[in-house]
């Protein structure tokens, strides 16, 4: 039984398994199987509930903080875009060397919710913000990126591909995963 109730919505679709998404609104979402009892899905949810309540504390330390993340100004913004059209596009060309691969396109924008991403043309977008994180995790999401050139997925050949290049990648992922809503909310 949830000591604490927990509200959730469930969306149900041909899946196999359950998933548990904790919106940054707090909102919980269960994905489930459409033929998968009520009773298993609040079964889920309870087996779950640490994780739950651990996550939500998170999200409320992060609404507080968020109210005095500062904003970049306009001209603060144009420079540092300018800034990134430069060094991306260079970190890009030289990580991709080392690595071995071609790479089509590069764009920059800014994106609420993804650092880079990479087409199968080979074609790469990033972030603009990234510009605003340490070297070391611009650099981390370009290999990201790159690596996907050798392994269109999160597989553990792709893993291995990023750590041949980045040994220490984990510590520069959790940077992101922990610092990213920063950037973010700066460039807002």
């Amino acid at each position: 039984m949830l000591n604490q109730k927990i509200s959730y919505q469930i969306i149900r679709s041909s899946r196999r398994t359950m998933s548990l998404e904790i919106k940054p609104d707090g909102r919980i979402i269960v994905r489930a199987p459409l033929r998968l009892s009520e009773t298993r899905i609040r079964k889920f949810v309870e087996e779950k509930q640490e994780w739950i309540l651990k996550n939500m504390e998170k999200i409320q330390k992060r609404d507080e903080q968020r109210e005095h993340v500062p904003r970049l100004s306009a001209l603060e913004r144009q420079h540092l875009q300018n800034k990134a059209c430069v060094v991306i596009p260079r970190r890009v060309a030289y990580f991709a060397e080392k690595i071995g691969v071609t790479y089509g396109k590069i764009t920059l924008r800014q994106q609420k919710t993804r650092w880079g991403s990479c087409a199968v043309n080979g074609n790469l977008n990033f972030n603009w913000l990234l510009i605003l994180a340490p070297s070391e995790v611009l650099d981390y999401v370009v290999v990201h990126e790159l690596c996907h050139r050798r392994e269109m997925n999160h597989s553990q050949a792709f893993w291995k591909e990023v750590e041949t290049i980045l040994p220490d990648y984990r510590e520069r992922q959790k940077w992101l995963k922990d610092n990213g809503w920063r950037l973010m909310e700066e460039g807002m």
